[in-house]
């Protein structure tokens, strides 16, 4: 039987382009409708693996991907991918910027290109769409000259459209880390990430310091930390924390053991291979 792997479609998606750049050979990719139906067909065994967008240099974390392996899923990510991403203004043939009344997008892309569309497209409607690919594709369906659509050159070319200008973000090194979630823990490489989720017992003075004294005590090096809302009262938080290292690794293991005695749950979102740095394109 092959795998299956969800990703955010339609074809022509920033994550499709991503996932493209893994070894997916033999694999059958299954485009989803959004984040949350990736990781849900994941955890129903309708795929194999799935992945998601988590991060962006430009707009931070991706909340809707954070929330549902927090408090939704009980998966793994088994793999991160760091994609550099460039956006670009979609039309049909003849289309000209200048006369948009409406741009579609994913709200992540819009956002990353909230100064050219203040200067260059002012006036215009935003209209959401679950993906780029998706807003591309209402783009060709409608037909119009004045409904345009940030997306990439893979979706422009699918559906039959014109790239009215390259590079649209507002920075130039514009960069999405992707993860790959799954049911299995990766083996341990040396050159690890660990991603974990802290809930404490209740709000009071230290409770995240006692947290960052168990790993800098262990010399664990602390690459990211966000707090988000526990959906359970107002002021009511958790920590999502990577560190580097492998749940295998003895201070990794250690600290994971400690923690779980001083605060309330303390859950692994997975141990995975640090992605290499690319340049961006």
């Amino acid at each position: 039987m092959s795998r299956k792997i969800g990703f955010l479609g339609p074809s022509g998606t920033f994550t499709e382009e991503a996932l493209r750049t893994t070894d997916i050979e033999g694999a059958k990719l299954v485009p989803l409708p959004s984040i949350q139906e990736v990781i849900a067909a994941v955890e129903r065994r309708d795929v194999n693996k799935g992945i998601v967008a988590i991060e962006n240099s430009i707009e931070g974390s991706v909340n809707t991907t954070l929330d549902m392996l927090a408090f939704e899923a009980n998966l793994l990510i088994g793999a991160e991918i760091v994609n550099s991403v460039s956006h670009n203004l979609i039309g049909i043939r003849g289309a000209k910027k200048d006369k948009a009344q409406t741009i579609i997008s994913h709200p992540q892309a819009t956002a990353q290109c909230r100064g050219y569309l203040m200067r260059e497209t002012a006036g215009a409607t935003i209209e959401a769409a679950n993906s780029t690919a998706e807003a591309v594709k209402i783009v060709a369906e409608r037909g119009d000259k004045e409904t345009m659509a940030i997306g990439t050159s893979l979706a422009a070319k699918i559906y039959g459209l014109s790239i009215l200008q390259k590079k649209i973000q507002d920075f130039a090194d514009n960069q999405t880390r992707f993860v790959i979630v799954g049911r299995e823990m990766s083996k341990r490489t040396g050159r690890d990430k660990t991603s974990i989720v802290c809930f404490i017992r209740k709000d009071r003075p230290g409770s995240l310091l006692q947290i960052l004294q168990e790993l800098a005590y262990r010399s664990i090096n602390l690459t990211k930390i966000q707090s988000r809302p526990t959906r359970k009262a107002l002021g009511d938080y958790c920590f999502f924390l990577d560190m580097e290292g492998h749940v295998e690794d003895e201070n990794i293991a250690d600290a994971l053991k400690c923690l779980r005695c001083k605060i309330r749950q303390v859950k692994v979102l997975g141990s995975y291979p640090r992605a290499r740095k690319t340049r961006p394109r």
